[in-house]
């Protein structure tokens, strides 16, 4: 099972919401979920993010492949570098 951590479109036409999901790459965007890991408003200004940055890293640890776009999210929260930092220092053990 390939694993995605991925927007789901949420809310109403021409007001979008997303929730950050894990979800298995083979079902549709909006289809089962695994596990929602937070949320994303871009229609507030600043645009609102809420991530579960355990839950996160979590996954990511898990193997879980993160798209383009919220790679991005978890980059601006500080989630990936903590998930680089935490690779680092697994090999720096070895």
């Amino acid at each position: 099972m390939a694993v995605k951590l991925r927007l789901t479109r949420m809310g109403a036409k021409k007001a979008p919401r997303y929730r950050i999901v894990a979800a298995d790459s083979r079902f549709a965007r909006d289809g089962r979920v695994i596990e929602t890991l937070g949320y994303f408003d871009p229609t507030t200004e600043p645009e609102t993010v809420k991530v579960d940055a355990e839950k996160a890293l979590d996954w990511l640890n898990k193997g879980a492949q993160p798209s383009d776009t919220v790679r991005n999210i978890l980059s601006r929260q500080g989630v990936m570098k903590q998930y680089h930092d935490s690779k680092k220092a697994g090999k720096a053990k070895k």
